[in-house]
């Protein structure tokens, strides 16, 4: 037997149970999911969305306060939205939904959310490239270009997304302990390099860092040809910039191996350490490239320049331990849409694709742009898997209503998320409004509340008690 068919044969055996409840002898402790949460959201794209709040000219009580408060609402959406009904089902985002929704209209929206996976795992792929390449003196885009800057610097980041792809084909278990490996450093990369670029500030002592952070960091005054953020464009990015994972309930796929519904407290870890202190410590690193004279720094010169070759590295393994896990949930989201091809095949080539489009920096560019459409995609659904979990039985409404009645389509599913995405955007426009994050909450409210009543309408004739229903 050849290298390759012994490798395929351990990759087969490999079961992601895509398609059933996750057994109780395979969920996992506590420490599993804060190596993974960590790891995944102290990334290397902190090194984008750090700068953007100083690029965007938000002030420092604004960005002190929104992120405080917006950190807080999105680790209690794990925490008593995703994670409980991960451990209630046990079952993937996908296949929960395709019980409720029907294979025809849940493989509309696999296809999208592996296709937004991809594109967001390309993001971080193409952040880790930008560190290889600045310390290899390559000429590598900064965070506002569109095109690579050279054929070096897509040789670089396609290295380094092919790694990447094989690591997320071996599933669950190695994609969280490679993140266990890594996680725990690169907090102290991320202190490190914004203590240590203070003083070019004009920081001497840390009584004076308020001040300075005021005046020479997020000083209110955005960079020309950028919109000003404010105290709510902090606090709606910080709670929903991951809303397709926590109220878009797409990281059921990882808490279904939770133990207890309470380990979702784990994505505290990532929140306040990658959402908070690595945001601002990046931002740090920004202000010091604008005083420097350079508006359009890229991710991996601005970690570099504070603390060398660690800085370069941390960009590399942050923008990995984000990216395996975001194309494993593509894998499977991919997978569902063919079931009799293996997981890990689908995976890998999701991997690649990922690879190719990191290739293209106008990903890293508009990632704010990209987050906030993702989650007016994503969230909706989200919503309705919860009211059909938790409301159905309360409400006496079949659950699982597609699976129940042997049905691909369910219009009902398929009414209220079409119509929550419309109505949400209407607000956007008839509002004026300058921040694409603000459509998540009202598409997410609206879609929940439609379903029901769909869902009503359409049971109208269902006869049968709700303990039978559940027992189908």
């Amino acid at each position: 037997m050849s290298v390759a068919e012994k490798l395929s044969g351990k990759l087969d055996a490999v079961n992601e149970y895509e398609r059933e409840p996750v057994p109780e002898k395979k969920v996992k402790g506590f420490k599993s999911f804060l190596g993974l949460v960590s790891g995944e959201h102290i990334a290397g794209t902190e090194f984008v969305i750090g700068p953007l709040f100083v690029l965007h000219g938000t002030a420092w009580n604004d960005l002190f306060w929104g992120l405080l408060v917006g950190n807080i609402l999105a680790t209690l959406s794990w925490v008593l939205l995703c994670a409980p009904t991960a451990v209630k089902t046990r079952l993937t985002i996908y296949y929960q939904l395709e019980k409720i929704a029907g294979f025809n209209l849940v493989s509309i929206f696999n296809f999208l959310n592996g296709l937004l996976f991809c594109v967001a795992a390309a993001a971080m792929i193409g952040v880790s490239g930008t560190a290889i390449g600045y310390m290899l003196g390559v000429d590598m885009p900064g965070l506002t270009d569109l095109m690579p800057g050279s054929f070096d610097a897509i040789l670089i980041v396609f290295a380094i997304g092919v790694v990447m792809a094989l690591v997320s084909t071996w599933g669950y278990d190695f994609v969280s302990k490679f993140s266990l490996i890594f996680a725990p450093w690169m907090p102290f990369i991320f202190l490190g390099a914004g203590i240590a670029m203070l003083p070019q500030l004009g920081l001497t002592q840390w009584s004076d860092f308020w001040t300075i952070a005021e005046t020479k960091i997020w000083t209110g005054v955005p960079v020309e040809g950028q919109s000003k953020y404010g105290f709510w464009h902090v606090l709606i990015f910080a709670w929903l910039c991951n809303s397709a994972m926590h109220i878009g309930l797409s990281d059921m796929t990882i808490y279904r191996y939770a133990k207890k519904p309470h380990y979702g407290i784990a994505s505290a870890a990532g929140m306040f350490i990658g959402h908070f202190m690595a945001w601002v410590a990046s931002g740090i690193l920004c202000a010091v490239a604008i005083q420097a004279g350079n508006n359009n720094p890229s991710s991996g010169e601005i970690a570099v320049m504070s603390i060398g070759i660690a800085g370069g590295i941390c960009v590399l393994i942050a923008g990995w331990t984000t990216a395996n896990p975001t194309v494993y949930r593509a894998g499977i989201a991919v997978q569902a849409l063919f079931p009799n091809f293996k997981r890990w095949k689908i995976t890998l080539g999701i991997g690649l694709l990922a690879t190719v489009l990191a290739c293209f920096p106008w990903i890293i560019s508009k990632l704010d742009q990209f987050l906030g459409f993702y989650a007016l995609v994503a969230a909706p659904v989200g919503a309705m898997v919860l009211a059909d979990v938790w409301l159905f039985p309360k409400l006496g409404l079949v659950q699982n209503f597609a699976d129940f009645r042997k049905i691909s389509f369910n219009y009902a599913v398929a009414s209220a998320w079409v119509l929550s995405i419309v109505a949400s955007y209407g607000l956007y426009v008839a509002f004026d409004a300058d921040f694409f994050f603000f459509m998540a909450l009202p598409a997410w409210l609206i879609a929940g509340a439609l379903y029901v009543v769909f869902a009503k309408l359409m049971q109208n004739g269902v006869t049968e008690s709700p303990a039978a229903m559940e027992a189908n």
